[in-house]
């Protein structure tokens, strides 16, 4: 019995990201005086497209921003909707203007099972170089993390207390990808 090719993206060459079974985590953390009066957050950002060409190495993916969702499970509803709504917000990620969250690989370095991927991450409206630390664990899975500062973005961390509390500049991006089965 024959296997059935990976699903190709449209430019036939690539295999597309299984977006039902990959994720992306950020976790945002609090500091200051007072920061055991805040809270941490976890923010699951849904992958809507994306696609590995594994003769080149190029990675592409696309998170819709405005489908970010805070989780945060210990936070009551009504304090996890305010978190949400300051998220989105013109004052954070401004998702009505800046819909789409974009990674473009530029390099990738392999050494065994681990894999540095250098490239453009496009976020609130400016695009900056990464480097994305990841490990495959097999031919269709790779996982890793990279911290993203939102200055470099052109976001300012929220303040409250008068500043005795604010949210970290460097926020960690975690990411479980899936590629689309054989």
């Amino acid at each position: 019995m024959a296997a059935t090719p990976a699903p190709k993206t449209a430019d036939g060459h690539a295999t597309a990201i299984d977006t039902a079974r990959s994720h992306v985590t950020v976790f945002v953390y609090k500091q200051g005086i007072f920061s055991f009066a805040a809270d941490n957050h976890e923010i699951a950002a849904p992958i809507v497209s994306g696609s590995v060409d594994s003769a080149t190495g190029a990675v592409k993916l696309t998170v819709d921003a405005t489908k970010m969702r805070v989780l945060d499970p210990k936070l009551g509803t009504d304090r996890r909707a305010q978190v949400q709504a300051n998220m989105v917000g013109s004052g954070v990620l401004d998702v009505a203007k800046y819909p789409k969250i974009e990674f473009h690989s530029t390099k990738v370095a392999i050494d065994g099972s681990h894999l540095n991927v250098t490239g453009d991450l496009t976020l609130h409206g400016q695009t900056h170089s990464i480097v994305l630390e990841a490990v495959k664990s097999d031919a269709g899975h790779f996982s890793g993390s990279v911290m993203v500062r939102q200055t470099d973005y052109g976001i300012t961390p929220i303040r409250i207390l008068g500043g005795s509390v604010t949210v970290k500049n460097d926020v960690k991006v975690e990411f479980d990808i899936a590629l689309a089965a054989k």
